[in-house]
């Protein structure tokens, strides 16, 4: 299995490097992944086209502002699937070389899938990963010239649903966090998966939590329900005509934000359906570009000292 797991590595390097320089993943867990146990011989890690599926081993993927250029600022990126791939090239290294332009340090996360196959517990898998990418990128903040209380996360459909969670349940560590703050700086969600309700997505729900959760379950997963004032500051970009998640899923999250007093923004596109990434065609505005300026507002794109 771990010559299986080198193997699908060194193919997404080689994809990652199209992208970027030096882009080296980082193994997130040195001592053995948490939560898991041996898999079937058919459980190979895959990548077609740049979406990868079946993950063993997960990863960071670094993007590395141009020297002279990085402003201290982070941001872990989970490219989304239905929680049963990861468009890496769609939604994972496309952003993160626009964050690099911005002097916004990226790094792109091959998260675990949540699978029976090779976890004691599903339900956590891509959690504790998300949390020991922030752990990873916290602790060693001064070696990649990062401000430690400037670092992010961000998630498109899927992985929306598990960056907010990562926003939202950082106070329940999934891993040994060795005192490393979880608490993400602020949150980007682009199309996200919130509710695990009635206008969840169908696919995301079941691979995660499975066909018959508990309405406990369903509850602490729906994070619309987990928003405190604690809850980082947040940047939402949706699709009105979205069929696959429902525009609602941002509506319910934003609500909760706002009673919560939590400074966020949020955007509506009145087109652009799902899974358009860093570029929505049915619009002439870039969204990008409004995150940009919500960063720059909040002080999140100020060089560092």
């Amino acid at each position: 299995m771990k010559i299986r797991s080198i193997l699908a590595g060194a193919l997404l390097l080689c994809f990652a490097n199209s992208y970027a320089q030096d882009a080296t993943p980082i193994l997130l867990y040195t001592n053995g992944v948490p939560n898991s146990k041996k898999g079937p011989d058919t459980y190979v890690e895959r990548d077609v086209n740049g979406s990868v599926s079946k993950v063993i081993e997960p990863t960071l993927i670094p993007f590395i502002p141009e020297k002279g250029t990085a402003n201290g600022t982070a941001v872990i990126i989970c490219p989304g699937g239905g929680y049963s791939g990861l468009a890496m090239r769609g939604e994972g290294f496309p952003a993160a070389k626009e964050f690099n332009k911005i002097g916004v340090t990226a790094f792109v996360l091959k998260y675990r899938l949540p699978s029976d196959d090779i976890m004691v517990d599903k339900t956590i898998g891509p959690l504790q990963d998300a949390q020991a990418a922030m752990v990873l990128v916290r602790s060693r903040a001064a070696e990649w010239g990062l401000n430690p209380a400037r670092i992010g996360i961000m998630g498109f459909s899927a992985g929306g649903h598990l960056a907010s969670t990562a926003g939202t349940h950082f106070d329940k560590p999934a891993i040994d966090n060795k005192g490393v703050n979880l608490r993400p700086d602020f949150m980007i969600l682009i199309y996200p998966v919130i509710t695990f309700g009635e206008l969840t997505h169908g696919g995301s729900k079941r691979n995660l939590i499975g066909t018959t959760p508990t309405q406990d379950k369903v509850d602490l997963y729906s994070n619309e329900k987990q928003v405190t004032a604690s809850t980082p500051m947040t940047f939402i970009i949706h699709a009105q005509d979205d069929t696959t998640v429902p525009v609602q899923n941002t509506l319910m999250f934003f609500d909760a934000l706002v009673k919560n007093k939590v400074p966020s923004e949020m955007h509506i596109y009145p087109a652009g359906g799902h899974g358009f990434g860093i570029n929505n065609r049915k619009s002439k505005e870039n969204w990008f570009d409004w995150c940009k300026g919500w960063m720059d507002t909040n002080g999140l794109l100020t060089a560092a000292k």
